[in-house]
């Protein structure tokens, strides 16, 4: 495709130059260290909250919200640091620890919409500390929805504004305290080109017609209900699927739950107490005695060492277990099974899943978008699993709207769905020699 504007590459007689003498090079972005006003200093008790709120209640238009957790590195998923930005209102750099309540800043903040990058994963956090937007724009979500290929902050910031930021404390342990002025720094130029960014991915959506799908996606990220406690979270431990007996199952579980306990205590990340390589190795290895357990390599560290006793115990009591408490190989649920039992448990179903995963693809190519943004998995699978009795545009769209969907995506896939979710006559499937491996 040309790209060329008019004018550019023509010789002084103002003819074109032949194509190889053209030369187009993308200009390197520029490398963001410093915010514009410099760093503010870090607000950390109510007289300068009091300033704060002064300020951003003077301010218009939207308001630029990101926040720093420690994950990694605490148990908890709390912030510990939060950063806003406004027009009129300059930068502020919150410490949660010396102002654990922002409730009356967000009380100054509800007129307007409040601009995040991944929001799903701050607002919990900012609702701990009594900040509730009103609306949002997620300029992550949004860049999905608008067919970025890449959706990180930084690269987006990239393509979009020509601008770098140095991405380098994204994973820093921000209960620091202290925190290094090169962290605050960093913290700032977050907030400080989110309005920027945002406004020129909504031109992009409603260039594209999307702009409304984008607004119903921030609606449902907003308003989602708390996330139900995991079932059996032991069972995503790094490396599970190595174990096979239902009794080194419970080793898992006993591990993980004594491991899981302790780092509640402390507030300290589970991982940096027992990683998951050790809880595997130590299961799969059924020491007799601490010391045997000690002479695993993976139980070299010293406060793996510390706690040895701790460890020992928890695979003894796993072991001293009937068999009627031994957990199942696969946790019972409400839902489908794993996807790739479907073909053994329901051949059929693995087939319907095969066709709505494929007119899924289809229409996220042909509006360039992920699958997943188009439409939840959780919801195609459980539309194969268990189609409505008498498929219809109609009962598809019903079954979508109770499994989550949001108008845009009923909209779109409905009625394809519909069209593919029909089991062919068995003489059929039996004549199509791809069908027992769909």
């Amino acid at each position: 495709m040309n790209t060329t504007p008019p004018g550019h590459g023509e010789g002084v007689s103002g003819q074109p130059m032949p194509p190889s003498t053209v030369t187009e090079t993308a200009p390197e972005p520029v490398l963001l260290l410093t915010p514009r006003e410099g760093v503010p200093p870090v607000t950390e008790d109510a007289a300068a909250l009091a300033e704060v709120v002064t300020r951003f209640a003077a301010g218009s238009g939207p308001v630029a919200v990101d926040a720093e957790r420690a994950s990694g590195y605490r148990y908890s998923q709390r912030a510990y640091l939060v950063q806003l930005r406004r027009e009129g209102s300059g930068t502020a750099l919150i410490d949660p620890i010396g102002c654990p309540d922002l409730s009356v800043l967000s009380d100054v903040l509800q007129d307007d919409e409040w601009v995040l990058h991944a929001a799903s994963q701050d607002l919990a956090c900012l609702a701990e500390l009594g900040m509730v937007p009103p609306r949002i724009f997620d300029t992550e979500l949004a860049g999905r929805i608008a067919g970025f290929e890449r959706v990180g902050l930084g690269a987006m910031v990239e393509n979009v504004l020509g601008l770098r930021l140095e991405k380098g404390h994204s994973a820093a342990d921000w209960s620091t305290r202290p925190l290094p002025e090169a962290w605050l720094a960093y913290a700032a130029l977050d907030v400080e080109v989110l309005v920027e960014l945002r406004d020129r991915i909504e031109e992009k959506l409603r260039a594209q017609g999307k702009l409304a799908w984008a607004h119903e996606e921030f609606d449902a990220v907003l308003h989602a209900p708390p996330p139900p406690p995991r079932v059996d979270p032991w069972r995503r431990t790094s490396g599970i699927h190595r174990l096979r007996s239902r009794r080194q199952l419970a080793g898992v579980r006993a591990l993980w739950e004594a491991r899981d306990a302790m780092a509640r205590r402390r507030d300290t990340a589970p991982g940096r107490i027992l990683p998951d390589a050790a809880i595997v190795s130590a299961v799969s290895a059924a020491p007799s005695s601490p010391d045997q357990l000690l002479e695993l390599p993976v139980f070299g560290g010293r406060a793996t060492r510390r706690h040895v006793a701790t460890w020992f115990e928890a695979l003894s009591s796993a072991a001293r277990l009937p068999d009627d408490a031994l957990p199942l190989p696969v946790p019972a649920g409400d839902g489908p099974p794993p996807a790739n039992r479907w073909a053994e448990r329901d051949p059929l179903a693995a087939r319907r899943l095969a066709r709505a995963r494929a007119v899924v693809t289809g229409l996220a190519e042909t509006h360039s978008m992920p699958p997943e943004n188009l439409l939840q998995p959780e919801a195609v699978r459980r539309l194969a699993w268990q189609p409505p009795d008498e498929i219809t545009a109609q009962s598809v769209a019903a079954a979508l709207v109770r499994a989550g969907a949001r108008p845009w995506q009923v909209d779109l896939a409905a009625a394809p769905l519909a069209a593919v979710l029909p089991d062919p006559p068995p003489e059929e499937t039996a004549a199509d020699p791809d069908a027992a491996s769909a």
